[in-house]
């Protein structure tokens, strides 16, 4: 019997410039042997031949390089976000679209909970509400005021709470966290701003926490990444640094044979708002990598600079947000930060920084500029995450520097009016999500969905780079647009640049793992309006194929 299996497609995208196409992919041993006709595969020896995808497109395996096991929760808890979610059995969870449809959905959910257990939801953003009162205890009091009741925004930056969390937990007027504000009768309003301010809803967190450590929300994750065509995910706020005997407990998920995929951690010094001893947490991230194996990895660190734009906590150089008012806050020093990033950089791990505003990029850049002139580790390939504020100027200083942008292009779909009319303004908002700067200042580019923010898939990240489109059609600038090529490339080789990967992953070349997405049409040959529409028929990770999930 072969130990050789020639897959043959009616067409393989391969990202090789020396052999942009193919028809016929030879895997042995979980590896890419050759790719070319049917003809040049079989011509490497004994082989059998599997026709599954005769008439299916194979391009590189998508990678998310900005992605969170978290997307699994949006079947654990409420949903309560206002776009339709997908869920790992192919199923969809409905948006919510107003107040009286949040509380009703809360009611439900409260009549179902045990005595005492709190009422935690997932996803709601009251930006989508202009016409109404921000939420506030107020709203959340309707639903029960015995029980604790949290609500978690889409962003992650933000919890509203009801006013039993406040009485229980302490927060009251005379709280001095950063993060709480007051109502016109000096009392907390009930919403919690950044880390900091949110940790105070101590039960709400432990149950959030528990959720988020959970082998079986990775589970769901590996589900949802299968069904969008992902074979390499990122946990870009990983706990093992915090909680090491968790490492075990996922391997045994991920390095199982029915697991779909790769993931690759990323993981967070220390919780926002709390310092540590950042040189002994380094040297254990280092100990960490020795329990790596080929589906699973601890590739590098997490830091934090600011919030949410569209909780206008991110961090925005003058003039500032175009309208509301302005609560951007670092969640870090200056000087901290870069405690931080010296920490990993002197031993060589990668560093992911999440800086939605420009003021957070500023700071990462300053912190980047100040540990290369200490130590000139010259392949550090630091990402400035979400990127979506990111000037002109900072794109040509972080070309210099070698940093990477790691675009939330999905904000462009899912919030662009909202920044169009609320948030940035029109001029600023032609600016935002800036991957055609980003190229050709040569910043190296991939692209995200921030999964569990908006769901996971590289079409979709794809679609919004290259039309600029807002879900209710409002074109947000051409001059940031970028070809399908350009995305696909940001999605797969891009992507797997940032992860220090790029030699294993993103492209169907011979030496290289075979993982590719299957896909029932080319992103690079239909109209651009219809990527987000492609339908992706499953995975192949390491030579093995996984067919995706849809509810029937």
């Amino acid at each position: 019997m072969s130990d050789t299996t020639v897959y043959t497609a009616r067409k393989i995208v391969t990202l090789n410039p020396v052999n942009p196409e193919a028809t016929a992919v030879a895997v042995r041993e979980g590896r890419i042997l050759a790719v070319g006709t049917l003809e040049e595969c079989a011509a490497w020896g004994p082989h059998a031949v599997d026709r599954r995808f005769e008439g299916e497109v194979l391009v590189p395996g998508f990678v998310e390089a900005h992605g969170h096991t978290a997307d699994g929760m949006i079947s654990m808890l409420p949903y309560v976000g206002y776009h339709d979610f997908p869920l790992a059995d192919g199923g969809r969870a409905p948006g919510v679209h107003g107040y009286d449809e949040l509380t009703e959905v809360l009611r439900r959910a409260d009549a179902q909970l045990p005595e005492g257990e709190p009422l935690v939801a997932n996803s709601f953003d009251p930006i989508y509400f202009p016409g109404e009162a921000r939420l506030s205890k107020e709203h959340l009091d309707r639903v029960s005021t015995k029980r604790q009741v949290i609500v978690r925004h889409a962003s992650g930056h933000l919890l509203t709470v009801n006013s039993v969390v406040l009485r229980e937990e302490g927060i009251g007027r005379d709280c001095a966290t950063p993060g709480v504000p007051r109502g016109a009768d000096g009392e907390p309003n009930g919403e919690l701003q950044e880390g900091p301010a949110m940790s105070l809803a101590v039960r709400a967190q432990k149950k959030l926490m528990a959720l988020n450590m959970d082998p079986e929300l990775v589970r769901s994750h590996g589900r949802l990444c299968r069904n969008a065509g992902v074979t390499t995910s990122t946990e870009l706020l990983g706990f093992m640094l915090m909680a090491p005997k968790l490492v075990n407990a996922w391997h045994a998920v991920v390095d199982a044979d029915d697991f779909p995929g790769r993931l690759v951690l990323y993981n967070a010094p220390t919780l926002p708002g709390r310092t540590t001893d950042y040189e002994a947490v380094a040297e254990q991230a280092l100990t960490l990598r020795e329990r790596d194996t080929p589906k699973m990895r601890n590739q590098g660190v997490k830091l934090l600079t600011d919030g949410s734009i569209q909780g206008w906590t991110a961090v925005m150089l003058w003039p500032g947000y175009f309208t509301g008012e302005d609560q951007g806050l670092l969640v870090v020093t200056p000087e901290e930060l870069t405690a931080q990033l010296r920490a990993f950089h002197r031993r060589r791990l990668n560093a992911h920084c999440h800086c939605n505003g420009n003021g957070g990029v500023q700071v990462f850049i300053d912190a980047v500029e100040r540990v290369l002139a200490e130590d000139a580790w010259l392949d550090h390939r630091h990402v400035v995450q979400h990127s979506q504020t990111t000037t002109q100027a900072q794109y040509r200083r972080m070309a210099r520097l070698g940093l990477c942008a790691n675009v939330f292009t999905n904000h462009a779909y899912y919030w662009g009016d909202q920044h169009w009319t609320l948030t940035m303004g029109p001029e600023r908002t032609r600016g935002m999500w800036a991957c055609r700067t980003a190229l050709r200042e040569g910043v190296p580019l991939s692209i995200h969905s921030d999964s569990g923010v908006t769901p996971i898939g590289q079409l979709m990240t794809m679609w919004c780079a290259v039309n600029r489109l807002s879900h209710t059609g409002r074109h947000l600038g051409e001059t940031e647009k970028i070809t399908p090529a350009e995305a696909l490339h940001a999605t797969t080789l891009g992507a797997a640049w940032q992860l220090h990967m790029d030699h294993e992953i993103g492209s169907i070349e011979s030496g290289k793992l075979a993982d590719f997405a299957v896909l029932e049409k080319s992103p690079l040959e239909v109209d651009p309006l219809a990527i987000k529409d492609i339908r992706v028929r499953g995975t192949v990770v390491g030579g093995v194929p996984y067919e995706a999930e849809r509810r029937r």
